[in-house]
């Protein structure tokens, strides 16, 4: 390349015809520098003439003044106006553009020819050190070399933002213990002091525990509908984060309370024990009777009699032994155990055991029927072969469950979960584990708060078993109109292209109602002992909302990882399929051929805009139009960062 200086343009030369129609297309139309602009800073115009026409376009244009070339030839020195052609010059980039509308494509072009020539200039630079270093300057030409292909990518990054990563929620919030009741945030504090865990685990079992004592008695009204108060809390934690340890303690109290409920129901069950067998007796005695009756006049009397007795046995009920909560169950025992508990029942376990028996492993195939009409609070009716049918007016099921990252991710391989809405009912935790960060001396729980928390909670589980119908809490007014309000909040973020649950409907769609079943919650913790006696205020609901925000956050890092988003999904496999190819430009034509995962050009397009929107590639000006052929589709080009590895 040799420097043409300021005098004497070539316009027999391609690239001195693209930096024309660039020059000419900023002075035609004001908008057009703008758009020039954030793609140039005028160090890549190759001949100088150039650059001082740039230059002074851009001086006017930020005095305000106008930059047309009768403008910018009085601007110019006189002298130097002449080396470029004059003022005559200027009129002919202008009349040589027919439209601004190709502005960005020329200046992509513009930024192109400047790299490639940084490129060959770094290129010779480095040969000139490689061949005069010596054994003594290999530190120093490491960092010549480095900061040599530093400023080649900065040059070459010109115009890109930091690209955001691919996921939904980068940064986790901690689980806000103080939005639950005194007496249950400190024990959940200090409980995850003690044992060096995440406050997310011992807060999200803090209300799976609540769930326990309230599900299947107490409901909450929302506006127009009720929502029971059970929950399905999912904590993903990586192995030796002592999760079972937390359970212990969290779940104490509702082992206490189990203790005493079957010590209050043993007589009771005694009692119908012996009842029924009496009434078996007594059925089978009459039964015989009417069997072996020869007279048939006394035939008819002994048939009333017997069918009489099999009446009585039937109504008499064995009642099963208070049973709160398993820590695993397959789909049958868990739904025998809502039968047996009045439709009450739960799990809570340091293992997510309870969705690969979802997923059908002793079944073969997916079953979750149960969990879906538990977590609604639905009419069940169980028919099987061999066994009586159980009806359950109102079946309420509790989830406490924590996992491991990996049976989270595998949550995307039953295609049902999500289709059928499971993921979707689950409130999710991902914090960050402590392994690595964890003190040897941490405090001890005080005695007055763990005495407090035992006490509290047995309390509040004992009250509300002995209710004897459910009870429905009710929302004061103020209380009411934030949910009201919570609900057209909500509905803004399931639009397209905007809202931030637009990709997670299903689970979005349910957010209003949790948030009301844990004010619910933490209504009955703050009141332990006659909370279904008075509404539930607006102060509670705020701090409900709280910790529903809590779950938002964590429920799309959790649907990332999932993978329960295809277009996030698509947009990683495209990413990887960039860095791994080093593809700096590539066409939708190109992918495909490549990717077998898209089987057509709208197959990729929701890849596409979501790397577009995270800025990682940005689509190229297509090229003036010529002739009547077909109009060729966009190309896209790749942020730098994305081919490092490659390079």
């Amino acid at each position: 390349m040799t420097t043409e200086g300021l005098s004497g343009p070539r316009p027999d030369s391609p690239s001195n015809k693209i930096f024309s129609s660039l020059l000419g297309a900023v002075m035609l139309s004001p908008p057009a520098l703008d758009q020039a602009r954030t793609l140039l800073d005028g160090s890549e115009f190759y001949r100088p003439a150039h650059g001082l026409i740039w230059d002074t376009i851009v001086a006017l244009a930020d005095r305000g003044a106008p930059y047309e070339p009768v403008a910018v030839a009085s601007t110019i020195n006189p002298r130097d106006l002449t080396k470029i052609g004059g003022a005559p010059y200027l009129h002919t980039l202008m009349s040589g553009v027919p439209t601004a509308a190709n502005v960005t494509y020329y200046a992509y072009l513009v930024r192109d020819l400047a790299y490639a020539r940084r490129v060959v200039t770094a290129g010779t630079r480095l040969m000139q050190l490689g061949y005069g270093a010596s054994g003594d300057d290999i530190a120093e030409l490491r960092t010549a070399v480095a900061a040599e292909l530093a400023a080649v990518a900065a040059h070459n990054a010109k115009g890109w933002p930091d690209p955001a990563p691919l996921s939904s929620a980068p940064d986790l919030p901690p689980f806000p213990l103080r939005a639950l009741p005194g007496w249950l945030g400190d024990y959940a504090a200090a409980l995850a002091e003690v044992t060096q865990t995440p406050p997310d685990l011992a807060g999200s079992l803090a209300l799976a525990v609540l769930a326990v004592a309230a599900g299947g008695k107490v409901w909450a009204k929302a506006t127009t509908w009720t929502e029971p108060t059970n929950l399905f809390t999912l904590v993903v934690l990586p192995p030796g984060n002592r999760k079972s340890e937390v359970y212990k303690h969290m779940t104490a109290p509702i082992r206490e309370a189990e203790r005493v409920l079957i010590d209050q129901a043993r007589p009771l069950i005694a009692e119908a024990a012996i009842s029924r067998r009496v009434a078996e007796a007594r059925a089978e005695k009459t039964e015989k009777a009417a069997a072996t009756t020869p007279d048939p006049t006394q035939q008819a009397a002994a048939l009333d009699e017997a069918a009489a007795a099999r009446l009585a046995l039937e109504e008499i009920t064995v009642p099963a032994e208070p049973c709160l909560f398993s820590d695993d169950a397959t789909v049958e025992r868990l739904t025998t155990h809502l039968a047996e508990q009045g439709g009450r029942f739960a799990i809570l376990s340091p293992e997510g055991e309870v969705f690969s028996i979802a997923a059908g492993r002793y079944s073969g195939a997916p079953n979750f029927a149960v969990l879906k009409s538990g977590h609604a609070g639905e009419e069940m009716r169980i028919d099987r072969m061999g066994r009586p049918s159980e009806r359950i007016p109102a079946a309420t099921i509790t989830l406490g469950i924590c996992t491991q990252p990996g049976v989270l991710a595998r949550l995307g391989e039953t295609p049902q979960f999500q289709e059928q809405g499971l993921l979707g009912r689950l409130l999710y935790s991902v914090p960050k584990s402590l392994l690595g960060y964890r003190k040897s001396d941490p405090a001890p729980i005080p005695e007055y708060t763990r005495t407090t928390y035992n006490t509290n909670l047995t309390a509040l589980i004992l009250s509300v078993d002995a209710l004897d119908e459910p009870v429905t809490l009710e929302l004061t007014p103020e209380a009411e109109a934030a949910v009201r309000a919570l609900l057209d909040d909500t509905e803004a973020r399931f639009r397209p292209g905007t809202g931030d649950l637009a990709h997670m409907t299903d689970w979005g769609g349910k957010y209003v109602g949790a948030v009301v079943r844990i004010a619910a919650l933490l209504h009955l913790a703050e009141h332990f002992r006659t909370g279904w006696n008075r509404p539930i205020d607006l102060g509670t609901l705020l701090n409900a909302h709280e910790i529903g925000e809590y779950f938002t956050v964590h429920a799309q890092a959790a649907y990332d990882a999932i993978g329960a988003d295809p277009a996030i999904a698509d947009a990683r496999a495209l990413l990887d399929w960039i860095e791994r190819t080093g593809t700096t430009q590539f066409s939708a034509r190109d992918v495909l051929s490549s990717l077998r995962r898209f089987k057509k050009v709208t197959d990729l397009d929701p890849a596409l805009r979501v790397l577009e929107s995270h800025g990682w590639i940005r689509r190229l000006p297509a090229p003036p139009k010529t002739g009547r052929g077909r109009k060729a589709g966009p190309t896209y080009e790749t942020h730098p960062s994305a081919t490092e590895g490659a390079r």
